[in-house]
């Protein structure tokens, strides 16, 4: 469970408050982040799939989701033993999830009804993944959601709630999974889904709180990637472009899609699986040395 809550200094107090210094990793051999082994004479075919390797046991939140599930099945193919999906509604892609036990048949593969706003819940999951498959050595947070509307017309409510959930939700998940690798001390990668949202203004839909929600994840890997990085731990943004998902198709939305589509140099929307490539580097032997990164997926569309 987590530790309860600090108490913020009073006024009077800050004068007399101490503040933590940041502590970074010296890189050494006996580091958590030390320099990787050079091996000699490999098989060449041997060397490329290692390269790739992902290890341990994955979460990925929003898992039940179309991205959430085509990279779920990425990291299985890549070497993951284990993964654990986080969703509001598992259930809902069971047929998908039964599927990949079936393809799989060597992995430990589950899923878990849980709220990433929810601490005290994400915390018991966590554990409870660890003790079911071992360890957690890698989480990707895709659970997220997106509103469309007049910023003017926007209730706070709705404000409160697309951050809660994008901002404040992966950051609960990213620490609870951290805090098990730190007790493991096994080190591991923590990959947030970003948005290109979190770079430019959108058009022609308005949506401040999404890509406000989204921006704040950049600032927010790279805090985690300098504060965990001597505890071996990686943390990594990737920010797709429009991708071709259900959540995007539709008559009311066809103009839209038009626009984007005429917007990008790529002329066209993202495919699900031209994600995967980002999330297996993030998470494999590949990346042990991308550490506060992000990597834009959007077909050229932010060079505009």
């Amino acid at each position: 469970m987590p530790p309860p809550p600090a108490e913020l200094p009073g006024r009077d107090a800050l004068t007399s408050r101490i503040v933590p210094c940041m502590v970074l990793s010296d890189g050494s051999v006996s580091s958590m982040t030390p320099p990787p082994q050079v091996v000699a004479l490999r098989d060449p075919a041997q060397a490329a799939s290692d390269r790739f390797s992902v290890r341990g046991t994955i979460v990925v939140t929003g898992g039940a989701g179309t991205l959430g599930l085509v990279a779920c099945d990425a990291l299985l193919e890549h070497g993951a033993s284990g993964l654990m999906i986080f969703d509001m509604n598992p259930a809902a892609a069971q047929k998908e999830i039964d599927s990949l036990r079936l393809k799989f048949p060597k992995a430990n593969i589950a899923a878990q009804a849980v709220d990433v706003t929810d601490e005290n819940a994400i915390g018991a999951a966590v554990e409870e993944t660890a003790t079911m498959m071992g360890s957690v050595d890698g989480i990707v947070c895709f659970a997220g959601v997106v509103g469309c509307i007049e910023t003017l017309e926007m209730p706070i409510s709705q404000w409160r709630k697309v951050l809660d959930i994008n901002t404040t939700g992966s950051l609960i998940c990213a620490q609870a999974v951290a805090r098990q690798m730190v007790r493991q001390g096994t080190g591991g990668f923590i990959t947030f889904v970003a948005s290109i949202s979190a770079h430019r203004v959108n058009f022609p839909q308005p949506q401040a709180a999404y890509n406000v929600s989204k921006a704040a994840l950049l600032m927010l890997k790279s805090c985690l990637a300098a504060e965990w990085a001597r505890y071996g731990i990686r943390t990594n943004t990737i920010s797709p472009g429009y991708m071709d998902t259900i959540l995007n198709e539709g008559d009311g939305i066809a103009k839209h899609r038009e626009i984007w589509a005429a917007r990008n140099p790529s002329g066209r929307m993202g495919s699900p699986s031209e994600l995967t490539g980002a999330v297996v580097l993030l998470a494999s032997a590949a990346g042990t040395y991308i550490n506060g990164a992000d990597l834009v997926v959007d077909g050229g569309a932010i060079v505009f």
